[in-house]
């Protein structure tokens, strides 16, 4: 090991011009490209997302979007092609802005931006804004311009999305109050339609079918008693040649007998059908009896005495009164008749009517409920937009305001002198190795053991003589002095007629990231 040192530490004076060469390139160049680096000024402002002053259940969608989404918004709207070329536009932000095409002035103002995001639950939701330019006050007014733009996103996304959303409920609401008519004027139409088959009217109906019935009952005893007046009072004038006076007319039991079955034979068939057992045995009945009275009226004595003139007058009389009323009861009975059948079809109706006018109003129901809902989240929405134009809603504040930096924060001037030197002491190193790597020529004992397989008895050296010793080193000391010399020059001449250092290395820098 220690011979192998002794091996290198002979041959370092032999490269030692070229690792010069390479080591005081690499610092000089370090050392020009600290002094040549524009100072930096990065300047900042924090922002924070206020709660909400009032928690009101009013005032609960005042923020509708949370506040990590709303500070993602804003920092994807800072960084817009537009407001970037504007702000660049409005501070002059670049010295060379002028030969900068709009392309190369947003990249340049996106990388010298920094947006940064605090967020999450049980913490402050917080944005950083910070910018890096040459000039101190420019970059100020950079943040100044991005805390301004930030706050009025805020603010107008706010109330923008507050008075959206209090336009949508109202368009709603109008909606369902048109919905609402049309639907009241259905339910109008059809109970206007079917006024006397509706449920409400079931009640009404059947009472009034009873009455008619009781109506219908009543006259057709009428009826018949007026008939058995009417045969009686023929029957009394035929006989006697005069009309009885006035009273009570005394009836057989037959006579009565056939009075109360023909009022219950006209109650059942205002009840039931012609073809029902009960009516056909009322209808048997009263025909027998009309036969068997009939019968007897034929068997009795008839006399036939001339009436005089003024008692066929009192028959015509009392039995014109008869027949009229006889007619005015056969007219009601006609009428009652007729509107229990409208009243049986209504009542039949009901059912199906109901169903459909169920329907109906269950949609109206519904249609109502959405209006009373509509109208509630209106009020809320109205009451988030009152929240927000008094600023007592969820909003963004400036916690920390940018200031004019007064030192700059790049370029670190000692770490790139360091950087450049200790890439120089690579270089050089690294040429010393990979000399070394490559050749492959046999110098010392070592090498002809691990090439040949041989072990030499001995091994006779170089011999040089006191002059040859003397003019190597002294043109290995010429050499590094020249190197010495000529490496700044060179550089000098590189960074005044080619091109600047700092240039060169910021292109380097851009071609390789």
């Amino acid at each position: 090991m220690i011979s192998d040192l002794r091996f290198y530490l002979k041959l370092l004076p032999r490269r030692l011009p070229v690792m010069i060469l390479l080591f005081l390139s690499a610092s000089i160049a370090g050392l020009i490209i600290a002094q040549r680096l524009p100072p930096m000024y990065s300047t900042s402002a924090t922002l924070l997302v206020e709660s909400a002053q009032i928690t009101e259940s009013a005032g609960q969608s005042a923020s509708p979007t949370s506040a990590s989404d709303q500070l993602r918004v804003i920092q994807q709207r800072l960084l817009t092609r537009a407001n970037l070329i504007d702000i660049a536009n409005e501070v002059q932000v670049f010295s060379e802005q002028g030969a900068m095409n709009p392309d190369e002035v947003v990249e340049a103002m996106r990388e010298a931006s920094v947006i940064e995001l605090t967020v999450g639950r049980d913490q402050a939701n917080l944005m950083r804004l910070g910018f890096t330019a040459d000039n101190p006050v420019k970059a100020a007014e950079v943040i100044n311009r991005y805390v301004d733009i930030a706050l009025e996103l805020s603010s107008s996304a706010t109330i923008s999305q507050a008075e959206d959303t209090l336009a949508f409920h109202e368009q709603e609401l109008r909606r369902y109050s048109d919905e609402l008519d049309i639907q009241s004027g259905i339910i109008a139409d059809f109970k206007r339609e079917n006024a006397d088959a509706l449920p409400e009217n079931l009640d009404y109906n059947q009472t009034r079918q009873s009455l008619l019935q009781e109506r219908v009952s009543r006259a057709e005893r009428e009826l018949n008693s007026l008939a058995t007046q009417r045969t009686n009072i023929l029957r009394v004038f035929e006989a006697t040649g005069s009309v009885t006076a006035p009273g009570p007319l005394s009836l057989s039991n037959e006579e009565q007998l056939l009075i109360d079955l023909e009022s219950e034979l006209s109650v059942a068939r205002s009840i039931y059908s012609p073809s029902n057992p009960r009516v056909r045995n009322l209808v048997s009945q009263v025909e027998a009896l009309r036969s068997r009275m009939e019968a007897a009226a034929l068997e009795a004595p008839e006399t036939q005495p001339t009436p005089p003139t003024a008692q066929r007058t009192a028959l015509e009389i009392s039995l014109a009164e008869i027949d009229s009323r006889t007619e005015t009861l056969r007219e009601e009975v006609a009428d009652a008749n007729a509107e229990l059948l409208m009243l049986r079809e209504s009542i039949a109706q009901i059912p199906a009517n109901g169903i459909i006018l169920s329907g109906l109003e269950r949609e109206q129901e519904n249609i109502q409920n959405l209006y009373d809902a509509t109208v509630g989240r209106l009020a809320q929405a109205q009451s988030s937009l009152n929240i927000i134009a008094a600023a007592k809603g969820e909003r963004i504040t400036v916690l920390e305001a940018a200031s004019v930096p007064s030192d700059p924060s790049s370029p670190n001037r000692f770490a790139i002198v360091m950087m450049a030197t200790a890439i120089g002491i690579g270089l050089a190193g690294g040429f010393f190795l990979l000399l070394e790597m490559l050749n492959q020529t046999v110098r010392r004992q070592a090498d002809i053991v691990k090439n040949m397989g041989i072990v030499p008895l001995a091994v006779i050296p170089q011999i040089e003589t006191i002059g040859q010793r003397r003019l190597r080193r002294g043109l290995q000391v010429v050499a590094s002095l020249a190197v010495i010399a000529s490496v700044p020059a060179i550089m000098w001449a590189i960074d005044s007629y080619v091109m600047p250092l700092d240039l060169l290395f910021e292109k380097l820098k851009d071609r390789l990231t």
